[in-house]
């Protein structure tokens, strides 16, 4: 946001957030679908379950525990819908502040409000990122929840599975190392610097 706003041509960050505005239209519209889906699955219960008994190793419950997975699934993909759709809105409210930021040859607002703005701006733009982060994990444990109708060891060892896995790609993933690597948004720290005889500043060979 800092660099956008020493840009006078916003069409490259306007263009970046109206991509990830689609990511999550994207997303909240098969939830919509799946969730269709799952509605139209309680009103065939009986026949679903005749289904997966078939399958091997496999423990079919009774009716109440196998609608109260689908409940479950159901649950969890709601909670998706929403997270993507907040997402949507708060990439929505990025891209009427970068409308309204001021321009680089504007002389009315002062260095300290453009950093707020660009602070206001970006910390919007993290809880956009981090509600679309929420329902991505969503369709993860989501998967593990469909394990449970296969039996519950399944969803165990699934759920264990989804949580190693979203551990290891947000902590550990080797993406993670090259986007650190790369991080140059800070602000560089004032070097420390000596005065010399004549009073003049020389930079510290120790900084």
């Amino acid at each position: 946001m800092r660099v956008m706003l020493k840009r006078g041509n916003r069409i490259a960050d306007a263009s970046v957030v109206g991509n990830l505005e689609r990511n999550g239209a994207f997303f909240a519209s098969s939830c919509l679908l799946i969730l269709a889906g799952i509605i139209t699955a309680l009103g065939y219960t009986e026949q679903v379950m005749e289904v997966f008994g078939t399958m091997p190793f496999g423990a079919l419950p009774s009716r109440e525990i196998w609608e109260l997975r689908m409940v479950v699934l159901l649950v969890v993909f709601i909670y998706a819908f929403f997270k993507f759709t907040w997402s949507m809105r708060m990439y929505n409210f990025v891209s009427v502040m970068i409308g309204s930021a001021p321009t680089p040859d504007d002389p009315k607002p002062s260095p300290a409000s453009k950093e707020a703005f660009a602070r206001s701006a970006g910390n919007v733009c993290n809880l956009a990122g981090d509600a679309f982060n929420l329902g991505l994990r969503s369709y993860y444990y989501a998967l593990a929840v469909v394990g449970w109708f296969i039996h519950p060891a399944v969803f165990i060892a699934a759920s264990t599975l989804v949580v190693v896995v979203l551990y290891r790609r947000e902590f550990c993933s080797d993406a993670l190392l090259a986007l650190r690597s790369g991080k140059v948004f800070e602000e560089p720290a004032p070097t420390k610097s000596t005065k010399g005889s004549k009073g003049e500043t020389a930079p510290d060979p120790n900084s």
